[in-house]
């Protein structure tokens, strides 16, 4: 039995040992690649988001705030150490904010450190960036509120009286009161809040004031307008002398038409006595033109009114139509 397991070993024994030797290298070739492998240095950079940023010191302003992106390349962890020169960094990881409210004009830095924890110096990595915080520009200049307060009483030759309302707009502003008229003569008030305005003459005609304000940027004005009624006037409508009843009553009855066609007009019925008139004549003719205007012809003797006038060679009669809010007629010499 023995003689013949000895030569099986003889012919396994080399195998085995060829096998065994094998191992052991590839155990020792692995051992080696371990303790040679090696860290890779980070590769590290930095951007500020906006780099360029106007910070407003305003009352309840939103905060001036720069993101900060890192972007790292590394096969390790990395922690991350955030530094500034000014301002406030919020966060710890790669992408921050940096609030930089309230920083005077300048220029500003942002600093990181990254660290794999290796504790070798070759797998950290250091940078920075830069921004610059502009100084905030000045509340663009606004125009105050300009009123113009009209006269509420219009009379042709008398002077209107124009004058202001100025509120709000830009501080520190000394307002400067610039006015000009469309038509008429500014006789008081220019450079002041209230002018007065001659009027003479223009009878029919509107008046703009306008109002312009300086020491503003801006174009700051207001205007108001004003409307002149056209003239309302009396108007002769006929006159003759000591005529004959007919013919009388033929000038009263076109006289009569025109009152009627016009029922808010006014008759004026201006008799003036001849010299050589006889006692009571006046009054005779006055009664009897307005008997008959009244009585044949229908007019209301309220809108009936008699005057005499001064003395004349002889007697003459004018009869007037007075549009409603016109003057009365003047008499003639």
């Amino acid at each position: 039995m023995l003689r013949h397991e000895r030569p099986v070993i003889r012919i396994f024994l080399p195998a085995l040992l060829v096998s065994m030797l094998a191992l052991a290298s590839v155990a020792v070739g692995q051992k080696a690649r371990r303790e040679t492998v090696a860290y890779t240095p980070p590769n590290l950079s930095l951007v500020a988001e906006p780099a360029l940023i106007t910070v407003c010191p305003t009352e309840g302003a939103a905060p001036s705030v720069v993101h900060l992106n890192a972007r790292v390349s590394s096969n390790s962890p990395v922690g991350y150490r955030w530094t500034t020169n000014a301002g406030r960094i919020d966060g710890d990881g790669p992408n921050v904010t940096w609030d930089v409210s309230g920083l005077q004009p300048g220029y500003y830095k942002a600093y990181l450190d990254i660290d794999t924890g290796s504790g070798d110096a070759a797998c950290q990595a250091f940078t920075s960036t830069t921004i610059l915080v502009n100084r905030c520009p000045p509340p663009p200049p606004t125009c105050p509120n300009v009123g113009i307060v009209c006269p509420d009483r219009v009379v042709v030759g008398e002077p209107l009286t124009f004058s202001s309302n100025i509120s709000g707009g830009s501080g520190n502003v000394a307002p400067i009161y610039n006015w000009t008229v469309s038509a008429g003569t500014i006789i008081d008030g220019q450079g002041t809040s209230t002018i007065r305005v001659d009027t003479n003459g223009l009878a029919g005609q509107s008046v703009t004031a306008t109002l312009s304000m300086g020491g503003y940027t801006l174009e700051c004005s207001a205007t108001c307008t004003v409307n002149f009624p056209v003239p309302v006037e009396c108007k002769k409508f006929d006159e003759f002398p000591n005529i004959a009843r007919n013919d009388e009553k033929a000038r009263l009855d076109n006289y009569a038409i025109s009152l009627q066609n016009d029922p808010t007009s006014t008759a004026y019925v201006i008799v003036y006595p001849g010299q050589r008139g006889r006692p009571g004549e006046v009054q005779q003719h006055t009664t009897r033109i307005v008997d008959y205007l009244v009585n044949s012809r229908g007019i209301s003797g309220t809108r009936v009114i008699t005057l005499v006038g001064p003395q004349r060679d002889v007697l003459l009669v004018e009869l007037w139509l007075c549009p409603q809010g016109a003057k009365p007629p003047g008499m003639t010499p």
